[in-house]
């Protein structure tokens, strides 16, 4: 999946998210606004996970996520 698409269709990922990543608020989500950076600067923060872990668990949403259609 691209992440353009996520990006895009922000408001309908962000229960998608939350799902995944229940620990990160409503507000962080409102400040990521769907950049994709900022959303793996976030989980590693909130979980206290390194940086290249961070990465892996947003590719594997991605992958999880790919066949997604809006």
């Amino acid at each position: 999946m691209n992440w353009d698409l996520i990006e895009g269709n922000w408001k309908q990922f962000k229960g998608k998210i939350k799902e995944q990543w229940g620990k990160l608020s409503d507000d962080h989500l409102d400040k990521i606004e769907g950049k994709r950076d900022q959303l793996s600067g976030k989980i590693q923060e909130t979980y206290g996970i390194g940086k290249d872990e961070a990465e892996q668990q947003i590719k594997d949403f991605e992958e999880t996520h790919k066949d997604y259609r809006p």
